[in-house]
């Protein structure tokens, strides 16, 4: 596993617990500090991005959510499980919000992968299937492969 990869999972986890605790901004940081010493072993500058997607979802919440809403209209946000909703809020981030881009096939890729391994059965496809819309929306001359 790539440490980018473990950052965007230690991020995954410290905002499904967020998530989970019904979002208390407080406890926030103690949660991310706990997750990067537990999961984190190893992680120098990437710790800095765990942190960086994390406060930037956090930052950007209502706005993620409304083009959650928009781009998978037959789930509400607050139906979605954590895991899925957590992930879908991470690659957002990172497509639409992030000002240190990473490029739009990595960063949903990216989600999907978190989505196979933290999700159940059809969310890796969810997640593909909402981030990709949302791509070809924002970027229409260039085709997602």
């Amino acid at each position: 596993m790539s440490n980018r990869h473990l950052a965007r999972s230690i991020a995954m986890q410290t905002l499904f617990e967020w998530d989970f605790r019904g979002q208390p901004s407080a406890g926030l940081p103690a949660i991310l500090a706990h997750n990067l010493n537990e999961f984190g072993a190893g992680l120098d500058a990437e710790k800095q991005f765990a942190e960086e997607l994390t406060n930037g979802v956090i930052d950007n919440q209502t706005k993620i959510d409304e083009i959650i809403t928009k781009y998978a209209p037959n789930w509400p946000v607050e139906q979605l499980t954590m895991v899925d909703r957590n992930i879908l809020r991470i690659g957002i981030y990172e497509l639409q919000f992030n000002e240190n881009p990473v490029p739009p096939k990595v960063a949903i890729n990216e989600a999907i992968e978190l989505a196979k391994s933290y999700g159940g059965p059809s969310s890796g496809r969810f997640v593909n299937g909402v981030l990709g819309t949302m791509y070809k929306e924002i970027e229409p001359a260039t085709p997602i492969v």
